[in-house]
């Protein structure tokens, strides 16, 4: 339910595109996202920094893209994001006690720091990666493909390495010890 959320406010771009253009589905984005956040804030769900950082970059490149009549500033937003949380994965790996990626996995078990540390740095390059490929696609393609490409493609793609990531980490999540089994369960 939580990614449909999420999503709701990219498929209200997406239909907004394709009936209107990149100017009325820019300025449909900025205000779903504000909406987004304000139900969230009324249902008492917790709004995390992620919508925060993602909100404020959308208003300000979604600003750019509409006083500025330039499109190419509401297609460098997705690469911005990636790009700013994988320098705050690195940052956190490299100077704070405890990673980002270890806070958060802490809660599903004991992994091992090397796990751990592969993961940080697979979504690290995960995200540079995805970000360039935004740009490639950016400039390279019409803006009618870019669009296509950011509901489709990003997001499909950040789906199958989410999966790729649960099928790593279950190779490596901690087994409990299963309970004694006494004789008259037997």
């Amino acid at each position: 339910m939580k990614l449909l959320s999420d999503l709701f406010p990219l498929l209200l771009f997406f239909i907004a595109y394709q009936h209107y253009d990149i100017y009325i589905a820019t300025q449909v984005l900025m205000g779903s996202m504000v909406l987004q956040l304000l139900v969230m804030k009324l249902a008492g769900r917790r709004i995390e920094t992620m919508h925060w950082i993602t909100l404020i970059l959308m208003l300000g490149f979604g600003a750019l893209t509409l006083g500025l009549h330039d499109s190419r500033f509401i297609m460098w937003k997705p690469t911005i994001v990636n790009w700013l949380f994988a320098a705050a994965l690195l940052f956190s790996e490299w100077f704070m006690d405890k990673g980002l990626l270890r806070h958060l996995f802490e809660k599903l078990g004991k992994f091992p720091l090397s796990v751990l540390r592969n993961l940080n740095n697979a979504w690290v390059a995960f995200l540079v990666g995805e970000g360039l490929l935004n740009l490639h696609v950016a400039y390279n393609y019409p803006e009618s493909t870019w669009v296509n490409f950011k509901l489709f493609g990003l997001t499909g793609l950040s789906l199958l390495f989410i999966l790729v990531q649960g099928l790593y980490l279950a190779r490596h999540m901690p087994h409990e010890s299963a309970p004694p089994v006494s004789q008259e369960d037997r």
